[in-house]
């Protein structure tokens, strides 16, 4: 998969990492509000669903989608997750298991500015393996917004953006 959005931005906070990544969308901030926390939405560009009231504080299930249990083979489909902030429509943060995923909306003259920052606990899996994994999500939540479809989530190929990502750790 070539994207042709920049890649994120490696944060450090202690001994924790982090990316931030940010994109800019020509629809409203409450289109990608609606993207960002609908499960019908959610289908599309995240590999789970978020199940449970949205609501800070509200103990949540991050159920990943049965054709991505399937494709790689997930032993545990489905992970404590949590809501930190829940600010419609303009921010909403949620740990999902132990990693923290925030998003801002911030209205512009020619649609959104969406920042999204996550903080990766749990680095053993390789963070370019994330960083790449969250780059083909956004690319995936782009296209969704700005063309109202998306090709099968499940058919997103990362592998590109993992060297492209490890470059960055190095």
């Amino acid at each position: 998969m070539t994207s042709s959005h920049p890649l994120g931005e490696v944060l450090h906070d202690g001994g924790t990492i982090g990316l931030q990544y940010e994109r800019h969308l020509t629809h409203s901030v409450e289109r990608v509000w609606r993207a960002l926390t609908e499960s019908d939405q959610l289908r599309h560009w995240l590999p789970v669903d978020i199940v449970g009231e949205r609501v800070v504080g509200g103990d949540l299930h991050a159920t990943f989608w049965p054709d991505v249990v399937e494709k790689y083979e997930i032993a545990e489909p489905t992970l404590p997750a949590r809501i930190l902030t829940w600010d419609p429509p303009h921010a909403f943060s949620w740990m999902w298991d132990r990693d923290t995923l925030i998003f801002e909306l911030h209205p512009t003259k020619s649609g959104t500015r969406l920042i999204f920052t996550t903080w990766i606990v749990d680095t053993t899996a390789g963070v370019n393996n994330t960083g790449a994994g969250y780059h083909v999500c956004l690319d995936q939540l782009v296209e969704l917004i700005e063309i109202g479809s998306t090709p099968p989530f499940i058919d997103a190929d990362p592998s590109e953006l993992e060297g492209r990502y490890a470059a960055l750790f190095e």
